[in-house]
């Protein structure tokens, strides 16, 4: 199993064999761990099996599988630890990236071209319509400070992540507060020009992602941290925020309440 992992931010399960999963491990939080990277088992999470890894201190945070090509399969490394006062990736580097496998997660290659030469943090998501497109939002390494938004950006790749570029110039989209705490990027199942981002607000592109519009927030900011949206349905969406979850059924239009639900995101426990 995974019992030393103790932080799992995603799993991604293989839509054509539901025994092949795939794990972004993240470790341990305050401390060096071997229990890192990304895991893959073919017997429905039973046992596991480190499949990319680079140290102690670098762990998996996002993995994604190609729904169409289930041996193309996405993931982004992290190299993170929190020191024990309050300070967002205390300790941290760019040991971490984008990388891609081709064969079903036997090997992999990091991702380069197109992107900035110091990935510390990155999200991938793959447009189900159209899989050879991806977006990612990415931190670069400046010092831990992302919290004027610098070093934040956007990207696109057309083929499969052999090439990348920056497809916004617009910071607000992938801007959050505290390193680490980076937007998820979401595209619809059927329209690959439509995309999402959890920003403070949540933002919406129309065009591929070079033009955003917020469909949900507020003038102090929400912070939302993930979205789902429905498969069969896109115009029903999910959203978790650190107040609590929200749900729209026409695109982001109206939404419901997260008054109604006992749910809230904790900082601190003493």
């Amino acid at each position: 199993g995974l019992r030393d992992g103790q932080q799992i931010p995603a799993l991604a399960v293989d839509p054509h064999n539901p025994d092949r999963v795939f794990a972004a491990v993240l470790g341990h939080p305050y401390g060096a761990n071997t229990q890192r990277g990304i895991f893959r088992s073919t017997d429905g999470g039973r046992t596991w099996k480190k499949v990319l890894y680079v140290d102690k201190n670098t762990g998996g945070d996002d993995v994604a599988i190609d729904p169409a090509n289930p041996n193309l399969v996405y993931a982004t490394l992290w190299e993170a630890r929190q020191a024990p006062w309050e300070d967002h990736n205390a300790y941290g580097g760019a040991d971490g990236g984008i990388f891609k496998s081709t064969d079903g997660g036997d090997s992999w290659h990091k991702l380069t071209s197109g992107l900035p030469k110091d990935v510390v943090h990155a999200y991938v998501a793959i447009a189900p319509s159209r899989p050879s497109r991806l977006f990612a939002t990415v931190a670069v390494n400046l010092d831990g400070d992302y919290q004027t938004g610098k070093g934040l950006g956007i990207y696109r790749s057309d083929d499969e992540g052999k090439t990348w570029f920056r497809v916004t110039t617009d910071p607000r989209p992938a801007f959050r507060i505290g390193g680490g705490d980076l937007p998820v990027p979401r595209v619809d199942p059927k329209d690959p020009d439509v995309v999402y981002s959890t920003s403070i607000e949540t933002w919406k592109s129309s065009d591929g992602g070079k033009t955003w519009t917020a469909i949900r927030g507020a003038p102090g900011g929400d912070d939302y941290q993930n979205i789902w949206i429905n498969p069969d349905h896109p115009k029903i969406i999910l959203l978790v925020a650190d107040q609590g979850a929200l749900v729209t059924v026409n695109g982001g239009k109206t939404w419901s309440s997260w008054y109604n639900q006992p749910t809230a995101q904790l900082y601190h426990v003493i």
